[in-house]
Order: structure tokens, then C-alpha cells, then sequence
């Protein structure tokens, strides 16, 4: 599998970015996607999960109401619209993938991960 984000620049804090993942080589349905932050000089967090049998959402609480995840499984995407964006935002945001219904908020759960995008948000 091979995950490749995109989407992530600079905006305006309450702009909006609308971030990509798109997952080359999947080979099963019973799979969830989760996307996760990485600022300067902290540890990599949770922002939002999605399965992709059932398309159940996830998020963290600093997100709920602000970021929505989907998918398109025929184009084997998913998507992270980001609104309201705050500067504390401002980080790298990677795609994971992991084999397995569940959406685990533990970065160590997922087994493949894209190369990172960054958002910027300034005040």
C-alpha cells in the first residue's frame, strides 16, 4: 500500500484547506484510514478517522465541528476538510492506513503512512 497527501499550504486563520489521501494497493474494504499531526516539538496526534466499510467517522475533540472526514472508495481517497482553521492547526498532517476495522486514535496501530503535508496557519 502506498499512501500519497496532498492538499496542505498556507491560510488565514478561519480559512479552510481541504487535505488528499489517496491509497494505492489496497487490498481490502476491512480497512480504516486515520489522519494524524505532527507539530514542531510535539508528538504525532490523532485529528480523524474513517473506515472504510461503513464509513464510520472519528475525531478528536479538538477538531469535532470544524473538520469533517470522507471517502470516495472508487477513487480509493479520503479527504479532510479543515474550516474555522486556528494557528494552533499549524503542523504537518500525514494520512496512516491500517488493515482491520477499527480506527485507533495510536499512530503505532497503522502500518502504512504517507509522506506528510504541511498546513500553515497564520493569526
Amino acid at each position: 500500500v502506498q499512501l500519497q497527501a496532498s492538499g496542505g499550504g498556507l491560510v488565514q486563520a478561519g480559512g479552510s484547506l481541504r487535505l488528499s489521501c489517496v491509497a494505492s494497493g489496497r487490498a481490502s474494504n476491512d480497512a480504516a484510514t486515520g489522519w494524524f499531526r505532527q507539530a514542531p516539538g510535539k508528538e504525532r496526534e490523532f485529528v480523524s478517522g474513517i473506515r472504510w466499510s461503513g464509513g464510520n467517522q472519528y475525531y478528536a475533540d479538538s477538531v469535532k465541528g470544524r473538520f469533517t472526514i470522507s471517502k470516495v472508495s472508487a477513487k480509493n481517497t479520503v479527504y479532510l476538510q479543515m474550516d474555522s482553521l486556528k494557528p494552533e492547526d499549524t503542523a504537518v498532517y500525514y494520512c496512516a492506513l491500517r488493515y482491520g476495522s477499527t480506527v485507533h486514535s495510536s499512530a503505532q496501530r497503522y502500518n502504512f503512512w504517507g509522506q506528510g503535508t504541511q498546513v500553515t496557519v497564520s493569526s
